[in-house]
């Protein structure tokens, strides 16, 4: 659930801050997340960590002028980057991951439903 994914995460955030993270629970991955909005980094492209098959790299949300129905307002924006090893993954497949990630992102009700 995304209850226990969360849990999971900070569990192993926090090992990780205290250098307490075994070799162990970082074995198996096939996808990694890299986030340098947290920094203020707008946009930048990660590199694939091996054995995985594709980075996701995460810039800052910054404040722009977007068009909603019709109307210029102020949004928050964010820049994605997805890097894929296309022995694995097809930029097909990972276009399509970034469009269900974005729904996800701008609608977030969406992942309970």
């Amino acid at each position: 659930t995304l209850t226990q994914i969360g849990a999971e995460g900070k569990n192993l955030a926090s090992k990780a801050k205290s250098k307490k993270l075994q070799p162990s629970e970082m074995e198996g991955s096939t996808f990694t997340i890299s986030n340098l909005g947290m920094f203020g980094i707008s946009e930048f492209t990660s590199i694939i960590n091996q054995p995985n098959s594709a980075i996701l790299s995460v810039g800052a949300i910054e404040e722009k002028p977007i068009v909603k129905e019709g109307q210029i307002v102020v949004g928050n924006t964010m820049k994605l980057t997805l890097a894929c090893d296309h022995r694995t993954v097809d930029g097909a497949t990972g276009a399509e991951f970034l469009q269900t990630l974005r729904q996800y992102l701008e609608n977030p009700v969406t992942m309970l439903a």
